[in-house]
């Protein structure tokens, strides 16, 4: 079987794509090992854009004489809070998600409770929907945004 690339929060854990065995329980032991570990790895890599972010933007505070300066710092600064707000509410579905694993209860669809899949799991490690369940609900939410 030829190499494949590790790519996103697979390769930022240190980690190849899960092997399934044949007969293998889903969501066993080693499985959810997998996942939590991409997941801690995931949260802590935010914590640490957190902190870099706070400290640049204390090293950078500066108080500009031309106010079109003052202006496009504190555009900066507002991207950047926005972008931490974001991911804050990331960490926070992060460990919700590490607490599912936890109480064992990770993995299936909260909708129609069918296994998720590992590979889209690992895609997106907080989904907590099916595909199937997640397009009807797009489906659903953009009905509803036209109305």
């Amino acid at each position: 079987m030829p190499d494949q690339k590790k790519h996103g929060l697979l390769a930022q854990a240190g980690l190849e794509p899960y092997q399934e065995k044949p007969g293998e329980e889903y969501m066993n032991d080693a499985q959810r090992a997998h996942f939590r570990a991409i997941l801690e790895t995931w949260r802590n890599d935010l914590r640490n854009e957190v902190d870099r972010t706070k400290s640049h933007m204390q090293d950078e505070a500066a108080n500009f004489p031309d106010p079109v300066d003052r202006a496009a710092q504190e555009e900066e600064f507002s991207l950047e809070l926005r972008t931490r707000d974001r991911e804050r509410k990331l960490i926070k579905k992060i460990e919700k998600t590490i607490n599912l694993i936890k109480e064992d209860d990770f993995g299936f669809c909260e909708s129609c409770g069918i296994e998720i899949g590992i590979r889209r799991l690992e895609a997106r490690p907080t989904a907590d929907l099916c595909v199937d369940c997640k397009t009807l609900a797009e489906i659903k939410e953009k009905q509803s945004g036209r109305g």
